[in-house]
């Protein structure tokens, strides 16, 4: 797994911690499955 930066503000996080805090899943987990369902 690459590592990648990317720079958000702290409204752009909102949505993503929220998520992430609902299911059970860290920052990273949920960004990769917001991602992977962009890409699908």
């Amino acid at each position: 797994m690459q590592v990648v930066a990317v720079r958000l503000t702290a409204e752009e996080l909102g949505a993503p911690d929220a998520a992430a805090e609902g299911q059970g899943l860290s920052r990273s987990e949920a960004i990769r499955a917001a991602l992977a369902q962009y890409a699908a």
